[in-house]
């Protein structure tokens, strides 16, 4: 049985990526790429529900449920900013870029990932916690290299880097190798429009 890795997220428009990849570059040149495994630019997405293994003849399903869940929910702006790590501790594992979540994200994860757990699946027992990830930190770098990560991170906190418009939700496959995850989008489904009656 032919199994695909899948995940449901919102893909970002290339207009903010450009401008996170832009205001994030000192941080990478900082830190450098022996320390940290950054997400290349493309790869970097709002995950609202990640799945995991799924046969690939049941995408069918998870298909019908995007479109479902999609025309339920209007449209909605997210505020992408601040700089950030998990844990918050002195040893971070993952860098994160900030997002300011309106109650219709909350409501749109909520929805998702209650009609994934219908059909089947596990449901995430964690809070959702609504973050880009930048960057995880490397397994050898985690303790020797952890309060320079620290230093770097306070001392390069990053503002406002736009307002990024969600249209869709969209769901992905994962493929890992040694070099890294290539994503590849499956599905596509439009959110409501948002406009009132009487508009045109």
């Amino acid at each position: 049985m032919s199994l695909l890795r899948v995940f449901v997220a919102i893909e970002l428009p290339k207009h903010i990526r450009d401008a996170i990849e832009k205001q994030t570059s000192r941080l990478r040149l900082a830190l450098g790429d022996d320390s940290i495994r950054w997400t290349p630019i493309q790869n970097i997405h709002l995950t609202l529900k990640f799945i995991g293994d799924v046969a690939a003849s049941h995408t069918d399903f998870l298909k019908q449920l995007l479109v479902r869940e999609a025309n339920s929910h209007a449209q909605f702006d997210l505020q992408i900013g601040g700089l950030g790590s998990y844990p918050a501790s002195r040893a971070p594992r993952v860098i994160w870029l900030g997002v300011y979540a309106p109650a219709e994200l909350t409501s749109l994860q909520k929805s998702v990932e209650a009609g994934v757990f219908r059909l089947g699946y596990e449901q995430e027992k964690r809070a959702f916690s609504p973050h880009l990830t930048l960057g995880r930190v490397r397994q050898n770098a985690i303790s020797s290299k952890s309060p320079k990560i620290r230093a770097t991170l306070d001392a390069m906190q990053l503002g406002n880097i736009g307002l990024a418009k969600v249209d869709s939700i969209h769901l992905f496959k994962s493929d890992l190798y040694p070099s890294g995850s290539i994503y590849t989008k499956l599905f596509s489904a439009p959110l409501k429009s948002g406009k009132q009656r009487g508009e045109t």
